[in-house]
């Protein structure tokens, strides 16, 4: 009797044992483990060096709980590992991959699939991250954890990657980051900036996200060449800036948006603190809406063409002053061109008439477009009773678009 309970208890543990864990445990610092195909137990910890590189069909199982790795090391490298089946305790913060106050990690050809968090980083520095694949657990979006959540996290790269079906991708009080070539799709907020200053934005594909880009507080941002494209429903928005300074948005694709650009400037910030050039902003039922002052923008060589409305502004008791608006095609210009340099004779003055005054009142959205205001508006623009408000000059619109 005796020896069968020692037996029955030996086949227990064999079955909750971890090979995986075992052989971690057991290698040197800064050894390779070579893992052939098979489903390991998840749940690994790894607190030193190492390198984990996977054949083709090398899965990682949590099974439902707990992270299914957790790095506590410098120096570790994990290549074509499927990680899956993370816990789904949201104040936990179950991830498929957890990584805590570590440098040098890396982490590709990696497919992290029905898991609650993604890659999950605490103080993490001088790491590479590419040619991953993310997505969250199948449920309904706010039930759903963050593709990627950055904080207090360092000179990261983050290149290559597709991230889809998560609620958010994260960083916060992280500085000099580099995402470059990633595709993010049907997510809430798809690159969310708070408290992150110097990052850079390039090269990547937005689709089908409620948010593509929110930046929220952040300083020396570069967001350049990227296509960001069809934000998700009636109040979908392209990119959100609200207390942004030295912002640099450079030769992106702007369509297919609810809102394409909304800025949210602070009352009290001095001097020019967005730069949009070079951009083509089109087909957005709004191109720029402006929430109070439209105020220290540089908005020079933009393509404005196929939008519903060019410029909102939602306020009408604030100011416009201090921007720098010249060389953009409106493709709503109507003028001449007498010394055939493509500069407009006159400026492009965009004006509220009286079929826009939903801008400041919403409740009048219910007549947006209808007859009447058309016919209000066409009488104000013939023999104006209340003058119109002028909320945006271009004082060299362009005759003719550029090659951007």
């Amino acid at each position: 009797m005796k020896k069968a309970l020692i037996y029955l208890l030996l086949f227990v543990y064999t079955l909750d044992a971890s090979p995986l864990q075992d052989a971690i445990d057991k290698a040197s610092p800064y050894s390779t483990i070579n893992l052939k195909s098979g489903i390991y137990i998840g749940n690994i910890v790894i607190d030193k060096p190492l390198r984990i590189v996977g054949q083709k069909g090398v899965v990682l199982d949590a099974k439902g709980l707990g992270d299914v790795i957790t790095i506590n090391s410098s120096d570790v490298c994990l290549r074509n590992l499927v990680i899956k089946n993370s816990g789904t305790q949201m104040h936990l913060l179950e991830s498929a991959i957890k990584i805590n106050k570590a440098s040098n990690i890396r982490i590709s050809d990696c497919k992290i699939k029905n898991s609650l968090y993604g890659i999950n980083m605490y103080m993490v520095k001088d790491s590479t991250f590419s040619h991953n694949y993310i997505s969250s657990i199948k449920e309904n979006l706010e039930l759903r954890g963050n593709g990627l959540k950055i904080w207090l996290s360092n000179n990261n790269i983050f290149n290559d990657n597709t991230i889809e079906k998560v609620r958010d991708n994260t960083l916060n009080y992280s500085n000099k980051n580099i995402f470059k070539n990633n595709t993010f799709l049907k997510s809430r907020f798809s690159l969310h900036l708070s408290l992150s200053h110097k990052n850079i934005i390039e090269n990547n594909d937005f689709n089908y996200n409620s948010v593509s880009i929110m930046i929220m507080g952040a300083k020396d941002t570069n967001i350049t060449n990227n296509k960001i494209l069809s934000s998700n429903g009636a109040a979908g928005i392209g990119t959100l800036f609200k207390g942004v300074h030295n912002l640099h948005f450079n030769k992106n694709q702007v369509s297919f948006n609810a809102v394409g650009i909304y800025v949210d400037s602070k009352s009290t910030e001095l001097n020019m603190q967005r730069y949009f050039t070079n951009n083509i902003i089109s087909y957005n039922k709004e191109a720029m809406h402006f929430h109070k002052d439209i105020q220290n923008n540089t908005i020079v060589n933009n393509i404005f063409e196929g939008n519903i409305n060019d410029i909102v502004k939602n306020t009408q008791q604030n100011t416009t002053f201090d921007n720098d608006v010249r060389h953009n095609y409106w493709d709503r210009y109507e003028g001449f061109d007498s010394d055939k340099n493509n500069i407009g004779d006159r400026s492009f003055k965009m004006y509220i008439y009286a079929d826009q005054l939903w801008q400041y009142d919403h409740r009048l959205k219910f007549f947006y477009a209808s007859p009447m205001m058309s016919i209000l508006n066409f009488i104000s623009e013939l023999t104006p009773v209340i003058e119109p408000v002028l909320i945006l000059e271009d004082k060299e619109p362009l005759m003719f678009k550029k090659a951007l």
